[in-house]
């Protein structure tokens, strides 16, 4: 990292605003004492699967860390809603449907009644549009998809190998796993990431992957870079 410089980035949230708070309690905690420049990075994937995606949205759009800069990165959970949003397509309602998207409209308070059928799109694209918040909306939209800073680059899922960090795909960015977790190349700088579950933050000469499957595992991590350590919170 740049001399002075710190930066705390946070794993795939999913729903869990009871993990969020409690790593920004130890956040806070940590940066107290610090007098440096501080950044805060998150990785994307704030909503579905937890019950509680709006209040988690809710949170990230309090000033928390006034002291802070602050990044929000694009999962591919935001990127499926928006384009829920924007597309009467069955197949994206089904798809995020099945890998968490009803308890993000549950949160919102849209009526879910069961398991959907087509019948049903219309009904809930109509109650989702018109319960999601605007602030909500505009901070969905402008999710960033990437950021550099010193020797890492801050990713959701990663990057393709074997290709310029400045010339990767967005869809690379968002949904790749095998080709990248299972790659011991060097990419140019380390990448870190989340998306894809482990047990444990896995720290390699390559990567750095932070998602540790807070929705069902309970444990939400939270890395720490500071010249060239990294430490996990």
């Amino acid at each position: 990292m740049p001399k002075n410089h710190r930066v705390y980035c946070i794993g795939d949230i999913h729903g869990r605003l009871d993990l969020l708070l409690a790593v920004h309690q130890k956040i806070a905690v940590d940066a107290a004492h610090f007098n440096g420049i501080k950044i805060l990075v998150y990785l994307g994937d704030y909503i579905d699967r937890g019950d509680q995606s709006r209040q988690v949205i809710d949170c990230l759009l309090e000033n928390n860390f006034p002291d802070f800069q602050k990044v929000f990165l694009l999962g591919n959970h935001e990127q499926v809603l928006l384009q829920f949003l924007l597309s009467k397509d069955a197949s994206i309602a089904h798809d995020w449907f099945r890998f968490g998207g009803l308890s993000t409209l549950a949160s919102y308070g849209v009526n879910v009644r069961g398991i959907p059928t087509t019948k049903d799109l219309a009904r809930l694209h109509t109650e989702f549009a018109e319960k999601l918040p605007v602030t909500h909306l505009d901070f969905y939209q402008r999710l960033a998809l990437k950021y550099e800073i010193g020797d890492y680059f801050f990713v959701h899922a990663g990057i393709k190998p074997k290709i310029k960090l400045h010339l990767q795909r967005e869809e690379d960015m968002l949904w790749i796993r095998e080709e990248f977790i299972n790659s011991t190349l060097f990419h140019d700088k380390v990448i870190v990431h989340g998306h894809t579950v482990s047990a444990e933050p896995e720290h390699l000469p390559n990567r750095i992957g932070l998602d540790t499957g807070a929705y069902s595992s309970g444990k939400l991590t939270c890395a720490v870079f500071e010249n060239g350590d990294c430490k996990f919170l």
